[in-house]
C-alpha cells in the first residue's frame, strides 16, 4: 500500500477515563471537550466541535483566498449557528455570516464568498448532509 497523501489525511485520536473530560490529541495540539452525558458549560461538546470546524474552514479559505485572488483584508471573522434535532439526533442546518474589513469593491467581496463556498472541505462535506447557507459583508477599512 502506497504511504498516505499527508495534505490529504487527516488523523484525531480521542480518550476519556469516564470523568466527562476527553482529550482529542491531533497534529502537536491536544483538545479538551465535554464527554458527558449531558452538556457542562465550560468546555465544547461534538456539536460544537463540528460548528467550530466549519468556522475554522471559512476563516481558513479567507487567507488562502486572500493569496490566491489576491483579495486584501485587514480582518475577517464568522459566526456560525448550528441548528440540531432530537430524532434522529442531526444537525439539520448550518447559518454563517462572514464579515471582512476590506477596502475591496463588491464583485471582489463576491468573489470571495463564492470561492470560500466552492474551496472549503469542510463546507462541502457538510452541505452535504444538511442546509448551508449564509452571507458576507465588507466594512471599509479605517
Amino acid at each position: 500500500m502506497p504511504p498516505a497523501d499527508t495534505d490529504r489525511t487527516y488523523e484525531a485520536h480521542a480518550e476519556t477515563n469516564g470523568s466527562g473530560v476527553g482529550e482529542i490529541h491531533t497534529r502537536q495540539s491536544v483538545v479538551r471537550f465535554d464527554s458527558s452525558p449531558t452538556q457542562g458549560d465550560e468546555l465544547p461538546g461534538p456539536a460544537d466541535l463540528l460548528t467550530s470546524a466549519f468556522a475554522a474552514c471559512i476563516i481558513k479559505n479567507v487567507e488562502r483566498m486572500g493569496e490566491l485572488l489576491p483579495f486584501a483584508f485587514d480582518l475577517a471573522s464568522v459566526e456560525v449557528t448550528a441548528e440540531r434535532q432530537d430524532r434522529p439526533p442531526k444537525v439539520v442546518r448550518l447559518g454563517y455570516v462572514v464579515t471582512v474589513v476590506t477596502d475591496e469593491p463588491p464583485h471582489r467581496v463576491d468573489l470571495l464568498h463564492r470561492n470560500i463556498q466552492r474551496h472549503g472541505t469542510i463546507f462541502n462535506t457538510l452541505a452535504e448532509v444538511c442546509e448551508v447557507s449564509g452571507t458576507i459583508k465588507a466594512l471599509p477599512s479605517r
